[in-house]
């Protein structure tokens, strides 16, 4: 078993190492690699576990006006797992419903800055507020380690543990009713995609033939319905086959991170209810895409064909794009392709109850009083119209979604500027969105 290191005896070359603050009662923990356990949260019943994914940041390489670069909040019951952590996240958490949370478990999927660059504040944020538990863990491929050795100087001393964990593909984290495991991409750097897999559930518990076999109402019900047998007062033995009907399947997440189109993704991927797969480029730019091995919407619309999974998200959005063209070109492949934006939420409920579905704005915070006249009264551009007839059309279309939109000569061309108040901007992109041809219509600022 390695050994574990404190950041006040300096950086080790172990799997696995921490620090903490100083003073009495230190406590280690020991990770092994391959063998990692769950953490101290209560094992869950899986029955009734909510599961979404909150997107705090869609953008590739770069913020935006209108995206933030890779983070991803995955909320499993009581749990919040980080995927990724850009420049932003932690504001980009603060302007959402869900806050800045005591977040107790970071993945990253590699190590490039446009992925990393929110750790130091947000590390450093959660130290301002004076926690000391619980403690955090940060997993990450290979150069996780030599990462934090250079954020050292702006971390600091954390008044909190801090562990970090270098995971290979192939690696899995057991946490009683579901795991998350680490698969190999295709990014040309040290780097991991992340599935989350739950386990098989019990069957539904069959009322009528427990009656029938006398199992009174009341603990031995739940005990059967655990998968344990249960002896009834006349020495029956009655066992779980008996009263349940077949297991049902737990869900799947799949992140990849940064990768080209690879077999590896389309192994971890199989079956999945939701993949969460990169498409910085549309197929325009497919000859970039394999220089910077990353994917085209169409390819990955392809992974998502071949692994037969339910819903496919595309995210790390290059700036050049407005998503909706990924949309149509992803689409054209796998129907079931959404484009989230940030502080839109994919909500992933058990396969019985229905099919994943993206809800936008599902993580988006009230950001102003219901009634803010200031804001009403500010207009922005939100798409310009090559003639009249053109921006007509669109106005119209705005209007009948119920926001005010006015027209106004574009001082830079011969076309018209589109302007809605301030406070319907999400609305009125999400309605140009909603265009079957947008591009033949308008184009956004």
């Amino acid at each position: 078993m390695p050994s574990t290191y404190w950041a006040s005896d300096g950086f080790s070359s172990s799997s696995a190492w921490l620090f903490r603050r100083c003073g009495s009662g230190r406590r280690s923990r020991r990770v092994v690699p391959g063998e990692i356990g769950r953490s101290a949260h209560g094992l869950e019943r899986l029955e009734g576990v909510d599961l979404d994914l909150v997107f705090l940041g869609t953008s590739a390489s770069m913020p935006t006006a209108r995206r933030a670069p890779a983070a991803i909040l995955l909320r499993r019951g009581g749990d919040r797992l980080l995927f990724d952590c850009a420049e932003g996240t932690q504001r980009q958490l603060q302007r959402s419903a869900v806050g800045l949370p005591e977040i107790e478990e970071i993945f990253l999927t590699h190590l490039h800055a446009d992925h990393v660059l929110g750790l130091p504040g947000m590390l450093k944020t959660f130290a301002l507020r004076g926690r000391e538990e619980p403690a955090l863990t940060v997993y990450g491929p290979r150069g996780t380690r030599d990462l934090f050795r250079a954020f050292r100087p702006f971390l600091g001393r954390l008044p909190y543990e801090l562990t970090l964990v270098e995971l290979s593909p192939g690696a899995a984290l057991e946490r009683g009713d579901h795991r998350l495991e680490a698969f190999a991409v295709d990014h040309g750097v040290a780097a991991l995609g992340w599935a989350l897999v739950e386990a098989e559930r019990p069957g539904r518990f069959d009322v009528d033939a427990a009656d029938a076999l006398g199992v009174p109402a009341g603990p031995e019900r739940g005990i059967l319905q655990g998968g344990d047998p249960v002896t009834l007062p006349d020495g029956t033995v009655v066992t779980p086959d008996e009263v349940l009907g077949p297991a049902r399947p737990g869900r799947k997440v799949v992140i990849t991170g940064d990768t080209a189109g690879a077999p590896s993704v389309i192994q971890a991927a199989h079956r999945a209810d939701l993949l969460v797969h990169e498409a910085t480029f549309g197929d325009e730019d497919r000859e970039r895409a394999h220089e910077t091995l990353h994917a085209t919407a169409t390819e990955a619309a392809q992974v998502a064909k071949l692994a037969d999974v339910r819903l496919l998200a595309l995210t790390h959005v290059s700036p050049r794009y407005a998503g909706s063209e990924l949309a149509r070109e992803a689409r054209a492949i796998f129907p079931e392709t959404v484009v989230p934006r940030d502080f839109d939420v994919v909500a992933i409920p058990f396969p019985e109850r229905g099919a994943p579905r993206l809800v936008k704005g599902g993580g988006a915070a009230s950001a102003r009083s219901a009634y803010d006249p200031g804001a009403m009264s500010r207009m922005v551009q939100v798409a310009t119209a090559g003639d009249v007839t053109e921006a007509e059309e669109l106005q119209g279309l705005l209007r009948n979604a119920g926001i005010e939109a006015q027209l106004e000569p574009d001082a830079e061309d011969d076309g018209l500027q589109v302007l809605v108040p301030e406070s319907s901007l999400e609305a009125a992109q999400d309605a140009i969105e909603a265009l079957s041809e947008p591009d033949d219509l308008i184009s956004e600022p």
